[in-house]
């Protein structure tokens, strides 16, 4: 009976081992090979900002050391903070009393950047508390407060609403509301989006072990990115302890998304500007190099010449010197 016991405890430890060897050895190989040349900025690039700049913190100092910051790269877009939402969907205009002095700002020192107001809010998916997207009345107000953030003189609308679930079919019909709207005014509607499946059925799979789901399917990625004008992954935080694990992940992400997204939208993959280390990231693995070799991998073998696309710096205020300095050596 003990050597039946022991068979089985190995059988078991190999079962679980295996895979997770096999998939780490196949990330680090799909982080190997040439990078294509091209495979460069298209200068569609965005970043995350923080609230300090719509609140009265930032001042015209910081506006133009920012100015200086970014110019020759190929960033476009600022997503700056202008929320959270409230659980109800609607959005106190004292959020972002300084808006106007930011956008004037911008458009005068940083000509063709736009300012794109970032809203976003806890969704009730994983627990009673947040913004509940099944309810019409709360859809409704996301979609006013998203006209009163449009008034306020931003250049369009940036969502980020987690933990979202895939299939969430009450996410699209608000994506849908939303982009009346803003084809209305001419402006963009841009998401933040989880990452994509590693595996088929990834997210199911952790949802019923772990009560989250991590991933979306490919399938519902792409039917969010064609019901927007960007689409920005935030290919961070993925669980990968190693360098090379974490390039080869972002690089699979990079082809997953790339197969489902419309040339018609802006294809973003998020790049690591913080600096954490705790169980879902690894500073010393979830770096900007590794993430934009990763990126042009991925862009070089799946779709080369798609000009709709870019990346996207997560976040301002966490940045150090070493993350802008990738950021230029790598994707310029």
């Amino acid at each position: 009976m003990w050597r039946r016991g022991r068979w089985f405890v190995l059988g078991l430890v190999l079962a679980l081992v295996v895979p997770l060897l096999t998939g780490a050895v196949a990330l680090r190989l799909t982080y190997t090979g040439d990078v294509r040349e091209d495979a460069r900025t298209r200068g569609k690039d965005a970043i995350w900002l923080g609230h300090a700049w719509v609140d009265g913190r930032k001042k015209d100092a910081d506006l133009a050391a920012f100015a200086a910051r970014i110019k020759g790269t190929g960033i476009r877009d600022l997503y700056v903070h202008a929320g959270p939402l409230r659980h109800d969907g609607t959005l106190p205009a004292a959020k972002y009393p300084r808006a106007k002095w930011l956008i004037d700002g911008v458009h005068r020192t940083m000509p063709g950047i736009r300012v794109q107001a970032w809203l976003g809010d806890v969704l009730a998916t994983e627990g009673p508390d947040g913004l509940r997207l099944d309810k019409a009345e709360s859809r409704a107000a996301v979609v006013t407060s998203a006209r009163q953030i449009l008034d306020a003189g931003f250049d369009g609308v940036h969502f980020d609403l987690e933990p979202l679930l895939s299939d969430d079919t009450n996410y699209l019909s608000l994506l849908d509301d939303l982009g009346e709207l803003t084809r209305a005014r001419k402006v963009p509607l841009s998401v933040a989006a989880h990452q994509i499946d590693p595996v088929p059925a990834a997210h199911s799979v952790n949802g019923a072990l772990s009560g989250s789901e991590k991933w979306w399917s490919q399938e519902f990625f792409g039917q969010v990115a064609r019901r927007v004008d960007q689409i920005a992954v935030m290919s961070y935080d993925t669980w990968m302890p190693l360098e090379g694990m974490y390039g080869g992940y972002v690089a699979q992400q990079t082809s997953l998304a790339l197969e489902v997204t419309p040339e018609s939208t802006d294809l973003l993959m998020g790049l690591p500007f913080f600096h954490e280390d705790d169980l879902g990231h690894h500073e010393n693995a979830e770096t900007v190099a590794a993430a934009i070799r990763g990126t042009r991998l991925g862009l070089g073998r799946t779709d080369h010449d798609r000009e709709r696309f870019g990346v996207a710096l997560y976040v301002d205020f966490a940045a150090e010197e070493g993350d802008w300095a990738a950021y230029r050596e790598g994707w310029h």
